[in-house]
């Protein structure tokens, strides 16, 4: 079962997602600066630069979007052309485009956007101009696929594309017929205000992350949902009624004396997962090291001396480090190529069985990930979508001293 913990300040809005008895996701939202992943803005095209295939688009923040000519093209693959054309030919200096956020600001990178535009409901995706029907990988019986499948068929009109959510298993017709009418009547109304707005002008914003919160993430199997403010609660309870009437009831307003990240140990498993060296249950290891695009995670036996032969020592060993790595690349958010450096193992099938397990631990994590496999080398590669810069870090600033390195030189 899971549990949703809020932790509501005036300026700032937090949020840890707890998955029998674990940590497993946690993000925060300042009022201030509400996340633009999912805003739609109507933009001016800046600077066209066929070298890069790509164009960089005036959308009213600090820094250029950058927009690439595969966001551009006809977002169905079947729809494109064999050759992609120059983004000359897509676009030009002054033109007005309606895009869409896809990746957050990172570093000295401005956002990424899109004109692949999509809004999320609470059982499926809505993409206006896709033109086909997904359903969610995660949903598994052929015959539950098929049925969405259907649904999904006869409820859009030529041209939109939808998406079936994991959410809308068992859910009935009439809910997902509900839901897409919902999402094309807001598209329809993003398209007035474009065609009589001025470029640089956001044309919509997504919902808070409360309210994404309840639309992502609540489930039949979310046990409860503990928030610390009354209204947001309130809120919360509203919206859990309008979805399904006994869900409110799963909404309570923690009352206790110390803060509650304290109370549920929060903070303390925020800790600790944010270490430079993590210690696994058995005794062994795990040490993280990043740069701006890779991710490299070391496993090591430490403590652990196992009790038969070295390779089940070992075998022991990176079953625990897999699971835990499962947990950490959600927790921390972790985006880009990660290679993970298991250790070295003899036997064939306790390699399988390591890549098997992790990518069975990973089917939980709601970001896009590919787990490629085993390198000539012996490392574990994968890639994990990066959106956002994780939560925590807005927390976190390099040392003065090593600058960010961990090491220092010694004196000479």
């Amino acid at each position: 079962m899971k549990k949703i913990i809020v932790h509501c300040e005036q300026e700032i809005t937090q949020m840890a997602l707890v998955e029998q008895d674990q940590l497993v996701e946690f993000t925060s939202e300042n009022s201030q600066g509400r996340q633009l992943v999912g805003n739609l803005y109507k933009g001016r095209v800046v600077n066209v630069l066929p070298g890069m295939q790509a164009a960089f688009v005036d959308i009213g923040l600090k820094k250029n979007a950058f927009l690439y000519v595969d966001d551009v093209l006809h977002p169905h693959l079947e729809k494109q052309p064999k050759i992609k054309p120059s983004i000359s030919e897509l676009l030009q200096v002054g033109q007005e485009i309606v895009v869409q956020v896809m990746k957050e600001p990172l570093g000295g990178k401005g956002a990424r956007v899109t004109t692949h535009y999509s809004l999320p409901g609470r059982w499926l995706v809505y993409m206006p101009h896709a033109d086909y029907i997904g359903v969610s990988k995660k949903i598994e019986l052929e015959a539950e696929r098929l049925r969405l499948k259907h649904i999904g068929d006869h409820a859009r009109l030529s041209g939109e594309g939808i998406i079936l959510r994991t959410v809308a298993e068992g859910e009935s017709k009439e809910a997902i017929q509900s839901d897409l009418q919902l999402l094309r009547a807001l598209w329809i109304q993003i398209e007035q205000r474009a065609a009589v707005s001025t470029a640089p002008v956001q044309l919509h914003q997504d919902l808070n992350i409360i309210e994404r919160l309840v639309r992502d993430m609540f489930t039949s199997h979310t046990e409860r949902v503990i928030i610390d403010d009354p209204v947001q609660g309130e809120q919360v309870a509203s919206f859990l009624t309008q979805v399904s009437p006994e869900w409110s009831s799963r909404v309570q307003i923690y009352k206790g004396n110390e803060p509650i990240f304290q109370h549920y140990r929060i903070k303390e498993e925020l800790d600790r997962a944010y270490q430079h060296k993590i210690w696994l249950e058995n005794g062994g290891y795990l040490v993280f090291d990043h740069t701006e695009a890779l991710t490299v995670i070391d496993v090591n036996t430490g403590k652990f001396i196992g009790s038969n032969t070295l390779e089940e020592t070992v075998y022991e060993t990176n079953i625990q480090a897999a699971k835990e790595i499962a947990r950490l690349l959600r927790l921390r958010d972790i985006g880009g190529i990660i290679i993970i450096d298991f250790i070295d193992m003899n036997v064939e099938r306790h390699r399988q069985d390591i890549l098997d397990m992790l990518e069975q631990w990973m089917k939980n994590d709601r970001t896009k990930h590919l787990i490629l496999g085993w390198t000539k080398l012996g490392l574990l590669e994968m890639t994990r979508k990066k959106v956002r810069d994780h939560a925590l870090n807005s927390f976190l600033e390099p040392c003065n001293t090593c600058k960010g390195t961990g090491t220092v030189f010694t004196k000479r």
